[in-house]
């Protein structure tokens, strides 16, 4: 499956003033990763997932498929994997789901701001908290963060 999604640093709290619709905790560690592809397990609330993304930048393919919680655990433990730690905000702004990350622990303080388009030609209203866009940057990559844990 295409996942199209743009990522950005923000400029203020606003977000917070906006419909939050849900609040998750989330653990990730990736197993593998490389310039273009990786292999995640992540832990939300108490499901957990493997996921496997393909290429760079704003489309890449993205598989991903439920497991047990007492696995996700288990592979984490066994392979011995630090966990990049993120409370994740959905918010409702315009009609339009965004995916605000407030990283813990190493990245205290980074907050960034997702959302995942239709097409890659997808115009979207971007709210007044909203800043820099760092979709290009490998520097603001999930795997990037949890290499530098």
């Amino acid at each position: 499956m295409l996942e199209i999604e743009r990522k950005y640093l923000l400029k203020s709290m606003e977000w917070k003033y906006e419909c939050i619709q849900s609040v998750t905790n989330i653990q990730q560690a990736y197993l593998f990763e490389d310039k273009d592809k990786s292999l995640r397990i992540r832990i939300r609330s108490q499901e957990a997932f493997l996921t496997i993304k393909m290429g760079q930048g704003l489309a890449r393919n993205e598989y991903e498929y439920a497991i047990t919680l007492e696995d996700a655990e288990e592979m984490m433990v066994k392979a011995n994997l630090r966990c990049l730690e993120k409370t994740r905000y959905v918010i409702l702004h315009k009609n339009n789901l965004w995916e605000i990350d407030v990283f813990h622990g190493k990245h205290n303080g980074l907050i960034l701001a997702e959302i995942e388009l239709s097409s890659i030609d997808e115009e979207v209203e971007l709210p007044t908290w909203i800043g820099e866009e760092v979709t290009q940057n490998p520097a603001y990559l999930n795997v990037q963060l949890f290499k530098n844990l």
